[in-house]
């Protein structure tokens, strides 16, 4: 006898559900909405910001106030100081924004001040890492593009997949990328043009009728702000590390939307209901058992690297985290139901085929 976790006939009623579901997303994007705004969009990391990180572990527990008082000196303009890892490791982390100082003086800063201040302390640099501010600009400016790029590509290949559209995602393809080249030409700023582009392609996709696109670029969407808005909340850097667990973030909702996607389209084949809300509701019950076991191991290989992995891959994990559990959630209650909105009719065979497992 085989174990389910979830029952052949359960019948959750999830596209019932979507309108309380819209609500509870509406209410966490607005939020961290709101929390980018104020604070003129997220903080950057010294990878998009330009600056340093400097990395010192002590043979003793120190105060952060006489670490700062130690360390104010030209050479450390703007320093901020900050615990890093584990209480009992006495390590603590050192950044600011960029200036003038190069790598072997600012180690020498450091040094210098420490030892003046903790005579009978030892202590060790560990990491010293330095941006120039034109790089991390243009880090940043390749990041939102990785990001833009990454979405459109997949809704192209949505498009064409589920809804043999090829032609149709093609010309929205090229009339993004035309979207795009006109806003470069006016020199607009890059985040501009991907926040214009991203609006395209969502009419576009209304326009040409393209729900399975249409829904895989909303969750996706949704993945994507609700853990940039919670880094904005709790005032967490980004950086280049945050934008590989939010591309990782994609790569993990696409996945399990595709699921979804797969049996609806099994299901309308088999013509198992005139009704296209039965429809979804019976594929993500289906998919329910295949959802919580992917998503459930997933979070606690993740969950295990945020309680063991140490402070350098801390907000990697937590982007994951919070990126697991908002892209199954996204794609059972945002991706799924928003195909519901087009509401063709399903015809049906007196005796129908049954779905495939």
């Amino acid at each position: 006898m085989s174990f389910e976790i979830i029952k052949r006939d359960t019948n959750i009623d999830f596209v019932g559900m979507r309108k309380y579901a819209y609500v509870l997303s509406a209410v966490l994007l607005l939020t961290g909405f709101l929390s980018l705004l104020v604070k003129g969009g997220p903080q950057y990391g010294i990878d998009f910001a330009g600056g340093f990180n400097v990395q010192v572990k002590f043979s003793q527990s120190v105060e952060l106030d006489k670490i700062r008082m130690a360390l104010d000196s030209p050479a450390l303009t703007g320093l901020v100081v900050q615990d890093f890892g584990d209480a009992g490791d006495h390590e603590i982390l050192l950044r600011a924004s960029f200036s003038e100082q190069t790598a072997n003086q600012v180690r020498e800063a450091v040094n210098t001040g420490l030892e003046s201040a903790f005579p009978g302390v030892t202590h060790e640099i560990q990491r010293l890492e330095m941006v120039g501010p034109k790089v991390g600009a243009d880090l940043r400016e390749k990041a939102l593009e990785a990001i833009f790029y990454a979405v459109l590509l997949i809704a192209t290949y949505i498009s064409g997949r589920f809804e043999q559209k090829w032609m149709v995602a093609g010309l929205m393809a090229a009339g993004l990328a035309s979207v795009v080249y006109v806003l470069d030409f006016l020199n607009a700023p890059t985040s501009l043009s991907v926040i214009v582009a991203t609006v395209a392609a969502l009419v576009l996709c209304v326009v040409l009728r393209l729900k399975y696109a249409l829904g895989a670029i909303v969750a996706l969407i949704h993945d994507v702000m609700i853990p940039l808005g919670l880094f904005s909340l709790l005032n967490k850097d980004v950086d280049l590390t945050i934008i590989a667990a939010l591309l990782t973030i994609v790569g993990y909702s696409l996945n399990d939307t595709i699921i979804i996607y797969d049996r609806i389209r099994e299901n309308i084949r088999a013509k198992v209901s005139p009704s296209l809300d039965v429809v979804i509701n019976k594929s993500v019950n289906q998919t329910m058992s295949r959802t919580l076991i992917t998503a459930g191991t997933t979070f606690v290989a993740v969950f295990s690297l945020y309680v063991f992995g140490g402070g350098v891959i801390h907000d990697f994990a937590l982007t994951m985290l919070v990126g697991v559990v908002a892209g199954t959630y996204s794609s059972v209650f945002v991706g799924a139901p928003i195909l519901a909105f087009f509401k063709p009719r399903i015809d049906v065979d007196e005796h129908p085929a049954p779905a495939t497992a």
